[in-house]
């Protein structure tokens, strides 16, 4: 009887080890379980992408109300080209030169961004621009044009669907133009005339790709009492045509601290009159112009992104190719 009662006591013993085992391995399995499964803190993909393209393209994060940015970009461009002077006179050639052409054009920019509303944000650049010809050895360091821009986004963001942001842009001729020098001793850096332009961009998620496009539109103001001389004649007006753009791309993140986009853009300014003193007229033909970009982003801490770009000209009147790097500059006076 006693081995017997042994016995049941190593069978129940042996039993609840047995259970307690199990217990264990089953609480094992569900605190690893518990650790591999996400928690509440953590950061999907979507999320991930979100914030890497919205701290690369200014165009489509509105500021919030209250809060400030200041952006650096430097960006190269080089066009190779052939000028062709001539003045034609009751049918007759009088001048005929062809000028060979190659500029280096560098532009260092500060962007300040200020948000007046949640969806509502004010900002100017300031580009100061370097360019050098290697053919008439000319150089020139000065104000580019400065612009003012705004930015409304008139619907609020909804995950998985279309953010549209539009915007306005009032473009000065503070650079040196190109109808105030003298064109064989002198560059300029500006455009020469006044501009407005509007506007919509388009973006949307698509975990883990971000598609993007823009269509805007620019009027050129004319400029006038000009006493420039070209050839034998003296120019007096201008009146530059308008301008319409689009551009449509995707970025894609290859993880959370490198992202990829590729853009194009196509361009299209209307043709340009030009008047001089005696009354003749010189039309310049409009132009047709399209660029490929390709952009790297790469984080190097958790509020910077750091964009490196390259660009393609796809037309005769599109520069030969550029190469840009930006980033954001950050004061304690402008943290939030």
């Amino acid at each position: 009887m006693k081995r017997w009662l042994v016995r049941g006591l190593i069978l129940v013993s042996a039993a609840g080890l047995l259970a307690g085992t199990a217990q264990a391995q089953e609480e094992s399995v569900d605190q690893a379980r518990d650790a591999l499964a996400k928690q509440e803190s953590d950061k999907d993909s979507s999320q991930q992408l979100e914030e890497v393209f919205q701290a690369a393209e200014q165009n489509y994060s509105l500021q919030k109300k209250g809060t400030h940015s200041l952006n650096y970009s430097f960006d190269y461009s080089y066009t190779a080209d052939q000028r062709l002077d001539l003045a034609i006179t009751n049918g007759s050639v009088r001048n005929l030169d062809v000028v060979p052409s190659a500029t280096h054009n560098f532009t260092n920019a500060f962007s300040y961004d200020y948000g007046l509303l949640d969806n509502f944000t004010v900002g100017a650049r300031i580009p100061l621009v370097v360019k050098y010809d290697t053919e008439d050895e000319l150089n020139v360091y000065d104000f580019g044009d400065i612009s003012l821009t705004g930015r409304w986004q008139p619907f609020a963001y909804v995950p998985g669907k279309m953010s549209t942001t539009l915007f306005g842009t009032f473009t000065s001729k503070t650079g040196v133009s190109p109808y105030e020098i003298d064109i064989k001793e002198q560059l300029s850096t500006g455009s020469g005339y006044y501009s407005l332009g509007g506007g919509a961009s388009l973006s949307k998620v698509l975990d883990p790709v971000v598609i993007f496009g823009s269509v805007s539109a620019t009027y050129n103001l004319p400029a006038e009492d000009l006493q420039q001389v070209r050839g034998a004649r003296l120019l007096n007006e201008v009146e530059p045509g308008f301008g319409l753009s689009g551009s449509t791309g995707f970025a894609y993140s290859l993880s959370y601290d490198i992202s990829l986009s590729i853009s194009a853009q196509l361009s299209y300014s209307d043709e340009t009159v030009l008047t001089f003193s005696n009354g003749d007229q010189a039309i310049a033909q409009d132009q047709m112009s399209g660029f490929l970009s390709v952009s790297l982003g790469t984080r190097v801490s958790d509020t910077t992104i750091i964009n490196t770009s390259l660009g393609i000209g796809l037309t005769e009147d599109a520069p030969d190719f550029s190469l840009g790097v930006s980033l954001p500059i950050n004061f304690s006076g402008l943290k939030e």
